[in-house]
């Protein structure tokens, strides 16, 4: 689930464009503070890693990483800290967690509407 996408126009800009694998498509939110994305895992799983890839001018400076076991309120994790760029960045070490929801929220767009556009979205871990 995300918080917003531009325009309501998913086929466009929808969630399933940041695990695609393609470098032409993207999920783009709509303005506001704080946009959002939960992954919600089929089975529980020990996440420890993130890999996101913004477009420059439309990231977040400042992440909060959230999680939770099946039927548990979310609880951070950790922030996170994104350079706006749009390079793969692959350097957010997460202390291991086993959940079965993740939360990633946007606090800090660096576009002035509050607009995020992620191109891809990867989160290493273990299937328990």
């Amino acid at each position: 689930r995300v918080s917003s996408v531009l325009n309501r126009d998913v086929k466009q800009f929808g969630k399933k464009h940041m695990f695609d694998g393609s470098e032409e498509t993207c999920w783009n939110s709509d303005q506001g503070t704080c946009q959002w994305v939960t992954l919600d895992f089929p089975r529980p799983v020990k996440v420890s890693e993130l890999h996101i890839q913004f477009q420059g001018g439309f990231s977040s400076r400042l992440c909060t990483l959230e999680g939770c076991r099946a039927g548990e309120e979310l609880v951070r994790i950790s922030h996170l800290y994104p350079e706006d760029i749009h390079a793969m960045q692959i350097s957010f070490q997460v202390e291991e967690t086993v959940l079965d929801k993740l939360r990633i929220t946007f606090e800090n767009s660096t576009d002035f509407f509050g607009r995020i556009v992620v191109y891809h979205l990867g989160v290493l871990g273990e299937r328990l």
